[in-house]
């Protein structure tokens, strides 16, 4: 499988080192306008090739994109502290107006993956650039923010996170939803694992666990200035599941005609994701309070969502 990645900063540049050591991709193309950049950092990996699959990486313009399986946009302004992810949105919007005419006139054929700020809307705003069918426009949407629910879960119970099952709904950004209620152990809901484990989910240690998710980016940016390993392991996961045609079911975003009360918008849901890209998007058993959570969010999205779309 060939994939680019158009960005190669550090969220491309780890999405690629990933995807070269995982053996996802036999080949990876890195684009970006600061093209030495974009040959270091693939000389760079290059050199970890031999410990891993031997898989050809290099960087190019955008006509080496032909024949890429995969595109992954990772371009744009990065999130600074104290910045929220939709403040970059007007920003992000005029990069990709550059941006997705070049990738659409050499890789037609392509499944396009998003991970740029704020990823949910950015995904629309490809969607109506590309002209592409929505099942092969795809947003990493909330599964970095799943992955951080599984780590904080595992950390309170003290099992493994490949035995937890959580998911994270709605945007990659503050008005995300934790589904609390649909978390399992195993075979056996969070709750009633954590019972017999003498452990309990009290409101403050839900509060802790929630905050923990939420604000991690933050959290990490404040620290580092960018977060870049957990999404490259999502993007890498995305791009194993299209590759080997697996039926995963993932959550990422994508576009919905209609989804709570709103319409037209890319949110993240559970979806089966194989060769083709978005094969069905699948409904979970939310109660109350996270279907009131979720709507809000929806809300949240579609109003940036027309906004930014009148403006293109």
């Amino acid at each position: 499988m060939k994939i680019g990645i158009v960005g190669s900063g550090f969220v491309g540049s780890a999405t690629a080192f990933q995807l070269v050591m995982s053996g996802v991709a036999h080949e990876v193309l890195l684009i970006d306008k600061d093209t030495i950049r974009a040959e270091a950092e693939a000389i760079d990996i290059s050199h970890a090739t031999p410990c891993a699959h031997c898989n050809r990486i290099h960087s190019g313009d955008y006509n080496d994109l032909v024949g890429s399986d995969i595109v992954i946009l990772t371009a744009g302004a990065n999130q600074k502290p104290g910045q929220t992810r939709l403040d970059l949105l007007k920003i992000n919007a005029q990069i990709f107006k550059e941006i997705v005419p070049q990738v659409i006139k050499y890789a037609p054929n392509a499944i396009l993956l998003v991970a740029s700020n704020p990823a949910d809307i950015m995904t629309e705003i490809m969607l109506k650039l590309s002209g592409l069918p929505k099942s092969r426009v795809i947003c990493s949407g909330t599964l970095l923010d799943s992955s951080r629910f599984c780590v904080e879960l595992s950390k309170f119970l003290g099992i493994s996170t490949e035995n937890i099952s959580a998911y994270v709904l709605g945007e990659h950004g503050d008005n995300e939803v934790l589904v609390w209620s649909e978390a399992n152990v195993g075979i056996m809901n969070i709750h009633e694992f954590a019972a017999i484990c003498g452990k309990n989910f009290t409101e403050d240690v839900k509060s802790k666990i929630d905050d923990n998710v939420r604000n991690a980016a933050y959290k990490i940016i404040e620290g580092k200035r960018a977060t870049f390993y957990g999404i490259a392991g999502a993007l890498t996961k995305i791009c194993h599941s299209i590759a080997m045609d697996s039926n995963a079911i993932l959550p990422v975003s994508s576009h919905h005609d209609t989804i709570e009360s709103t319409n037209n918008i890319c949110l993240a849901m559970p979806t089966i994701v194989n060769r083709s890209g978005i094969v069905k998007v699948l409904y979970p058993n939310l109660d109350e309070e996270e279907h009131i959570a979720l709507d809000k969010c929806a809300k949240v999205i579609e109003s940036y969502t027309q906004q930014i779309i009148n403006e293109l």
